[in-house]
């Protein structure tokens, strides 16, 4: 009976250490490294504009999935919104399709102890969108700043020479978008100077997607909004700076050339010299990868990239 225990016992540790062996053989260290990556991986902080925002996503969520390092969170809100957190202090890094103004750069210096920096990370054409049954292909800086200015005199359809079968009313209607966008401040300079304002009475939009959705919608309408939001449902007019000059669409070729008349550079700020993964980040957006996603998403890459 002694003996019949014994063995038994013999058996059973064996088949313990086979047990555990198995466990041992099929334990993933890479599985749990890559969880244990995940959680300690820092997160870099990005806000801002609503014309990048769809740009700032698709950057974000790439090279999320190329570093176990790091990881991406992005919202929009407007390009006042991201320097307002940049002023905080509670952004990595803001988002602007305008360039930062020196107030700005005081207090964020002045509040964080750190200056923003600058980087260029992209072009954008503002296009100018109508319904795409309108019967116009072609505009103006001089009509555009008479149709938005506060001073302005075009209000109808017919003052531009056009006979709009689709808009009965005859009456321009205006979108625009709401004033802590980047996108508002630069249309409005770029047609009315830095001391005019826009004329009221404007739909005024939250974001650059709403805007060509608005006017895909809306056969009175006009509007702006970046070249990569376009649909089937508007038509991009052709830009001169004023009548008699060249008329040049939004597209690569004229926003590389200069010649397209309403082109900006696209900005990102980091607070103070960027570092460790912030730093990795933003050299990625400027590599040929990151450029490529800039093509890809309908804006314009940096040259050489």
């Amino acid at each position: 009976m002694l003996k019949m225990d014994h063995a038994r016992y013999i058996i059973i540790c064996i088949l313990v250490v086979l047990v555990c062996g198995f466990a041992i053989i099929g334990y993933s260290p890479t599985d749990s490294e890559s969880a244990a990556s995940k959680q300690s991986a820092q997160i870099i902080k990005n806000k801002g504009s609503d014309t990048m925002v769809n740009l700032a996503q698709a950057w974000a969520e790439i090279y999320t999935g190329l570093t176990n390092t790091a990881s991406v969170e992005v919202s929009g809100g407007g390009s006042g919104t991201g320097v307002a957190a940049l002023i905080n202090g509670t952004v990595d890094i803001a988002n602007c399709s305008r360039q930062i103004k020196p107030k700005e750069l005081e207090l964020a210096t002045q509040n964080t102890g750190k200056t923003p920096q600058e980087f260029i990370v992209g072009y954008d054409a503002l296009a100018v969108y109508v319904h795409h049954d309108t019967p116009l292909d072609k505009i103006t800086i001089t009509e555009l700043a008479e149709i938005y200015g506060e001073d302005g005199n075009i209000t109808k359809w017919s003052d531009l020479g056009v006979a709009h079968e689709n808009c009965p009313s005859n009456k321009i209607i205006r979108i625009s978008r709401q004033s802590n966008s980047g996108t508002y401040f630069y249309f409005r300079e770029a047609l009315l100077g830095k001391t005019q304002d826009f004329k009221l009475g404007s739909l005024d939009l939250h974001g650059s997607k709403d805007v060509v959705e608005v006017i895909g919608r809306t056969p009175c309408a006009i509007g702006y909004s970046g070249m990569g939001y376009a649909t089937s449902e508007v038509k991009m007019l052709e830009v001169a700076t004023a009548p008699g000059e060249r008329y040049y669409a939004p597209n690569l070729k004229n926003v590389l050339a200069k010649t397209y008349p309403i082109a900006r550079p696209l900005y990102m700020y980091s607070l103070g010299e960027p570092t460790g993964e912030a730093k990795a980040y933003l050299d990625w957006i400027l590599s040929p990868a990151g450029q490529k996603i800039v093509e890809k998403l309908g804006f314009v890459p940096l040259a050489n990239k």
